[in-house]
């Protein structure tokens, strides 16, 4: 058992606390067990004569049941697509994942193991999401874009006894795996193979096989439901250095209140169709994986995304719903029309991690798209809130329109609060849509901690809330609107410019296909804003037209000084990582003093 994980053993919040090893938050803290103890207050219902709690009234929170509910009520409802290979029900996916959890518990998986995957949004993925909680164990869905000295960092860190990797990421996990020759233990290899494309790898007398597990199981299976509520259910680690990775825990009651709050904020009704482009090992698909279950929905699953495979996919499956970052509307947008198919009906596409600029969200609804927009953060279990749309909104001009669905919203229901305070004073500043604070939020969809590092997850909660280090306004109305990372803000001449405005206007040019602005040290302002710009294919455009487009529609300050025209790099999510582009910019030097060198 992974000793971290301990905390299953809980029977309440402070049961057993002197006999067990504890979440690290509390872990080795007198502290935290004093302000713990301090915060508790006798529960009301015990001095009512004739109340009890007991298994009639009481269990704790799980999306496991979900699964449970949906063999039932769903049972001969698809549950599952992938292909032309696979298609499954409800039934026949509570069996196999029956089946999963039974072999895993045979491998040796118990309670508070961690059990990882390596794998893009195939049928297998959507079945650990379910059979690792079922066996007990915590599941640690891996980036794909790790290259194999990435993975065994994180493989070591989590402690994981198994990782079930896809084929397309064989090799890589095999390296990870030869790094990992000094550890105690190395996880075991189960092989995913890929029905719909080429023959699986020649593998290792010690690697299993997928199917071939699921096999072993037996589907009366006697489900390990959690003790408590605050058992842990995944690890999500967030994009970080080598030395200090984060590993993002979520437990069974914030996952279960998460995964009932985001179809809410996808507009999903009962039995919808969902096509997966955000992968799942991103917040565990922002807690989907779990959430169709809840209503007997469709995961048509896509191994790469693509505009063709996207529209075939809704043309074929009757798709309702999706969701995707800004650079995925992008994406669809400009796709030439070759690879595109008539829609069926209007489809509901979320999107989120970036501003989507409001010509990207007028372009998509022309194309037959609801957009929707959200905000949040891997430690918040994905979304937190969504902008909301009033009818009220339908009669406003088209850019006013736009502009207002651009904004970050509202919590949804599930999150206790979310403010925009003064990162220093922890004052709540006004809601007039020009004073910027930091995004704090509380609440059961806060994640638990982040594994083994106490330091980190105190600075994250400090002041009783979640800190996010994202800059915002709120409106007069109540909706917030994000304006920049507090890493991002760059500083000119004692102005601070938001780079998203920028980005807002650059992609506002006709040419521009994806753009980037960082800071570049400067010796004379401090900082300069580098816009780093891809161009439409077709499209020429030179440094000044940039420049000048900018300062039409900017104050001459937040315009960018130097452009930049390449592929911007991004996330297996679509968000644009600016550490790389600011580490360029930052290798440029200082404007200011290549111009005086040149006069020299």
């Amino acid at each position: 058992m992974n000793p971290f994980f301990n905390v299953s053993k809980f029977s309440g919040w402070l049961h057993a606390l002197n006999r067990v090893r504890v979440h690290p938050i509390f872990s080795q803290r007198p502290r935290y067990l004093s302000q713990i103890s301090e915060n508790l207050e006798t529960h009301p219902w015990q001095s009512m004569e004739g109340l009890m709690r007991c298994s009639a009234n009481y269990f704790p929170l799980t999306p496991i049941s979900f699964l449970d509910r949906a063999a039932k009520v769903f049972r001969d409802r698809t549950s599952v697509v992938y292909g032309s290979s696979v298609k499954f029900t409800w039934e026949e996916t509570h069996n196999r994942c029956l089946k999963l959890a039974s072999a895993l518990s045979q491998l040796g998986i118990s309670r508070g193991d961690v059990v990882a995957t390596l794998a893009p949004n195939v049928p297998a993925v959507q079945e650990l999401h379910f059979a690792v909680p079922m066996a007990g164990a915590v599941l640690c869905t891996l980036n794909t874009r790790h290259d194999s000295a990435m993975v065994s960092v994180l493989l070591r860190h989590s402690e994981a006894k198994i990782i079930f990797v896809d084929q397309q990421f064989f090799e890589v996990a095999q390296a990870a795996l030869d790094l990992l020759a000094d550890a105690k233990t190395k996880p075991l290899l189960i092989l995913i193979p890929d029905p719909e494309n080429l023959p699986p790898p020649v593998v290792a007398p010690n690697v299993h096989e997928y199917e071939t597990l699921l096999a072993s199981g037996r589907n009366d299976f006697a489900i390990k439901w959690p003790l408590t509520e605050f058992d842990p259910i995944s690890v999500n680690y967030t994009s970080g250095t080598t030395s200090h990775p984060k590993g993002v825990v979520y437990n069974h009651r914030g996952v279960y209140l998460n995964a009932i709050a985001t179809p809410y904020t996808h507009e999903m009704g009962s039995m919808p169709t969902y096509l997966w482009t955000v992968p799942m090992f991103h917040c565990n698909g922002w807690s989907l994986t779990w959430g169709l279950a809840a209503l007997g929905g469709t995961n048509v699953c896509l191994r790469r995304v693509s505009p063709k495979d996207i529209f075939e996919n809704i043309y074929l499956h009757k798709v309702t719903h999706m969701s995707g970052a800004p650079t995925v509307l992008n994406m669809i947008v400009n796709s030439p029309k070759s690879d595109r198919k008539p829609l069926p009906h209007k489809v509901e596409i979320t999107t989120g991690g970036s501003p989507p600029p409001p010509r990207i969200i007028s372009k998509m609804e022309e194309l037959g798209f609801s957009v929707s927009h959200i905000y949040g953060l891997t430690e918040i279990h994905g979304p937190c809130t969504s902008c909301l749309r009033k009818p009220e909104w339908e009669s406003l001009p088209p850019d006013e329109r736009f502009a207002l669905k651009a904004r970050q919203g509202v919590e949804h229901f599930f999150t206790q609060g979310i403010d925009i305070r003064d990162p220093d004073t922890m004052e709540k500043v006004p809601d007039d849509g020009n004073t910027i604070g930091e995004i704090m939020i509380r609440g059961n969809t806060v994640m638990s901690g982040y594994l083994k590092n106490v330091k980190a997850t105190e600075e994250s909660f400090r002041g009783g809330w979640f800190h996010t280090g994202d800059l915002a306004v709120r409106h007069p109305d109540g909706y917030i609107e994000v304006k920049d990372r507090m890493k991002d803000i760059i500083i000119s001449g004692g102005e601070n410019i938001c780079s998203v405005e920028v980005e807002r206007v650059l992609l506002g040019h006709p040419a521009v296909l994806e753009a980037a602005v960082v800071a570049r040290p400067d010796d004379h302002w401090g900082q300069t804003p580098c816009a780093f710009v891809k161009l439409k294919e077709g499209s020429s455009l030179g440094s000044e037209e940039i420049i000048n487009f900018c300062r039409d529609h900017l104050p001459h300050y937040m315009a960018p000084r130097t452009v930049i025209f390449e592929d911007l790099p991004t996330t297996s999510t679509g968000k644009i990582q600016k550490f790389v582009l600011r580490e360029k910019a930052k290798a440029l030097g200082s404007l200011f003093q290549i111009k005086s060198e040149e006069a020299v």
